[in-house]
């Protein structure tokens, strides 16, 4: 099914079949629950399997033991990765029960060795000792905007470890006005890598955030008060 589209980035045939599994789980349990409206085979390999992929870079994620992925949701990026690399460790958070459960099936039925699944929003769970700076990686996307993503996935980030978010044809625009943010949350080095999706016409990023030292202990704030006041207006 999805062969074609994902034989060129590197995935064997038992992780193509894995993939197309995966996709089944998603498309049923469509039917009960919005999961995605992206339902048809090519444009879910490109636009779902393939975006997530794309966050692969072997410079930042070769050594790397232990990712966490935020507001996962249908399981994206975490799933397409975990398949590309079985290897390391996911942990992956979302704040709907539904999505939840249906994470904990995917990972079952696709006998996924080194998943956790926690249910909690990340402003509240980044507070706790269990999760606080304990990633080498944390990822995230079609979440939020990029000052307010840096804000839920930089506490979960170690010193030395890297926040990655998948972004749209807007993140230029979100980076200029982030930079405030990523340095206040203990974020250093920024690297951007525009990528191009097969068949696609739209632009899109992952931007790559280091992290240079601890977020300080006030941060993440109340969900309420991160959407409404700009870290850039915090002293």
């Amino acid at each position: 099914m999805f062969r074609g589209e994902l034989e060129n980035f590197g995935l064997d045939t038992a992780q193509i079949e894995l993939c197309e599994k995966f996709y089944r789980l998603v498309v049923e349990q469509n039917r009960v629950m919005n999961l995605t409206t992206i339902t048809e085979p090519h444009e879910f390999a490109v636009k779902h399997i393939i975006d997530s992929l794309s966050a692969w870079d072997e410079k930042i994620f070769s050594n790397i033991e232990r990712i966490a992925d935020i507001g996962t949701g249908a399981g994206f990026p975490a799933i397409p990765l975990k398949i590309f690399r079985p290897q390391i460790k996911f942990c992956l958070i979302d704040s709907l029960n539904k999505r939840v459960e249906f994470l904990r099936r995917v990972v079952a039925e696709l006998e996924l060795d080194g998943v956790e699944i926690f249910h909690g929003r990340a402003e509240e769970l980044a507070r706790q000792k269990f999760f606080r700076e304990q990633f080498d990686a944390v990822t995230s996307r079609a979440v939020a905007r990029l000052n307010i993503l840096a804000e839920y996935c930089l506490p979960f980030v170690k010193v030395g470890g890297h926040f990655v978010a998948l972004k749209g044809k807007n993140f230029h625009e979100e980076l200029d006005e982030a930079h405030a943010a990523i340095k206040i949350l203990g974020g250093g080095e920024i690297f951007v890598r525009e990528i191009k999706l097969p068949t696609l016409d739209d632009s899109r990023a992952v931007i790559y955030v280091s992290k240079l030292k601890s977020t300080p202990k006030k941060f993440p704030r109340r969900e309420s008060v991160i959407r409404k006041v700009s870290l850039g207006d915090v002293t």
